[in-house]
């Protein structure tokens, strides 16, 4: 009787032992659910059996010539032999995204005027010529306009002159056909008394390097602990409204404005610091 040899190779049994068996996939054809068996192993080096069931649907789709012909080219490598069409065991499908070329218009479009489109803070833009909405330095009609205006002003020096021709009304009466005329147009009246002072009249301070940001209420807020206010201005640009950094503070007393001097100038207010001094009447100005 021979003798049997005993396998003493023990690193080809490991290695048989850890061979996982292959994925298998079968389909019921009654119902048309696919199932797909595979192994893996566990945290514990165990086999694990996997079975998923899948059920596909068949949808039609029409594409091109070419794609439709790359699809029943003969496989090669590996999966030679193999029928058309992807391989689970080896092919992962993914999304298919289609991509479209949106039409673009050649028609450019036209450019505005810069300084005419500007928006300003929160106010529409209203000429005072045409009420159009555009600026008024930027007009269209801006000289058709001023003709007009002329012709009009040339008409109402001539009916003055008519009417000083036959004397004025006397002071506190009315004009020729019951018209009202202002005191200082009456004969022997001087210049009208104004119901309100003028900046001059009023000790009036003038505040350079201030905040472009800073509106009327802010400076009359600053300035109104050191008395009662009775006017504040602050310059802005015609056409786009913004601040200058300038204003303008008129108080009711000189002294209340001699304090504001004494403590706002060369005081910080908005990472600026502020230049306080008496306003120069307008005949003093160079």
């Amino acid at each position: 009787m021979a003798a049997v040899k005993p396998n003493t190779n023990w690193a080809e049994d490991d290695i048989e032992a850890d061979e996982l068996p292959q994925p298998t996939e079968t389909t019921d054809p009654n119902t048309g659910i696919t199932t797909i068996i595979s192994w893996k192993l566990d945290e514990q080096d165990r086999k694990v059996k996997v079975t998923r069931r899948i059920r596909r649907r068949v949808q039609t789709q029409v594409v091109s010539h070419s794609v439709a012909e790359r699809k029943g080219w003969a496989k090669f490598g590996l999966d030679k032999g193999k029928p058309s069409g992807p391989d689970r065991k080896t092919t992962i499908i993914g999304e298919n995204l289609h991509f479209r070329i949106a039409p673009v218009s050649k028609a450019e479009p036209e450019q505005a005027d810069p300084v005419a489109s500007k928006p300003t803070a929160g106010k529409a833009v209203v000429c005072r010529l045409c009420q159009g909405g555009h600026f008024t330095a930027k007009c269209p009609y801006k000289e058709q306009l001023a003709v007009i205006d002329n012709m009009n002003t040339e008409g109402m020096d001539e009916e003055e002159d008519a009417g000083g021709a036959g004397g004025l009304a006397p002071k506190g009466a009315g004009g020729a056909g019951g018209k009202y005329v202002p005191p200082g147009q009456r004969a022997g009246g001087g210049a009208g008394e104004s119901m309100f002072r003028s900046r001059d009249d009023l000790p009036t301070l003038r505040i350079t390097s201030l905040s472009v940001d800073a509106e009327e209420d802010d400076v009359r807020e600053l300035f109104a602990k050191f008395g009662h206010i009775a006017r504040v201005s602050v310059v802005r640009d015609r056409e786009t409204r913004q601040s200058k950094g300038l204003a303008f503070v008129s108080f009711e007393s000189k002294a209340s404005a001699e304090e504001a001097i004494k403590k706002m100038n060369g005081r910080g207010y908005d990472s600026l610091i502020l230049n306080v001094a008496w306003s120069q009447p307008r005949g003093d100005r160079a």
